[in-house]
């Protein structure tokens, strides 16, 4: 009789144990459930947004400048590729700023001094401008010749030429379109002229005026 009262004395335990151990199980899976996948589509990858789209930034709440193909959205993907618009930015070979310009360069447009130069946005934007502009001036006739043709399957546009200008210079660009991309060039990095050509074409560049030998104002940009 002892033993009998024993095994219905665990009944009414071991059914409390179980009801607790299923009431938390259920509780915690109320739980995670809320923080289930289970129906979210997760097979996507980050969308490349088109240039000109009017994009909103998430973290601040508000739309970001709708800048398109005008210059500003020409030297703005630009910068961004070379440095993703860092003004502080010097990489591994010493090349400096937003735009990532050597020394030589640099003192072609009159600017000698390079800690001005990476403390100056201003300045950087202008020396920017000021190259382009010479670089227009030297490939003027082969923006008129190539303009529109197409060379190793790319589109040849007047901002995809001067894009390639500032990664190569515009005397290895000459060789490029001459040669029909036959003489092609690559950077350290192994970016080359076809790239940023395809990179960067279809830009409006017309508010860059082509002038022969431009230096930057250096007295402008100073305290």
């Amino acid at each position: 009789m002892r033993k009998k009262i024993a095994k219905f004395s665990i009944l009414p335990v071991f059914a409390g144990c179980m009801f607790f151990s299923f009431s938390t199980r259920e509780a915690a899976n109320l739980e995670i459930e809320g923080y289930s996948t289970s129906n979210l589509e997760l097979n996507y990858t980050v969308a490349l947004l088109e240039e000109g789209e009017l994009v909103e930034d998430l973290s601040l709440k508000r739309p970001l400048p709708k800048l398109g193909k005008s210059y500003d959205g020409f030297k703005e993907a630009l910068g961004f590729k070379e440095s993703r618009g860092n003004y502080q930015s010097v990489n591994e070979f010493g090349y400096m700023g937003k735009y990532q310009f050597g020394i030589g360069t640099l003192e072609l447009l009159g600017i000698y001094n390079a800690a001005e130069f990476l403390n100056s946005p201003a300045l950087q934007e202008a020396a920017f401008y000021t190259n382009s502009s010479r670089n227009k001036w030297i490939l003027i006739r082969d923006i008129a010749r190539f303009e529109g043709k197409v060379i190793n399957g790319v589109k040849v546009t007047e901002s995809g030429i001067l894009a390639a200008a500032h990664l190569a210079g515009p005397g290895s660009v000459k060789k490029y379109l001459r040669s029909w991309g036959a003489q092609s060039f690559s950077d350290a990095f192994g970016t080359s002229i076809r790239n940023y050509m395809k990179k960067f074409g279809g830009y409006d560049t017309s508010f860059i005026k082509p002038e022969q030998n431009p230096r930057v104002n250096i007295k402008a940009y100073r305290a």
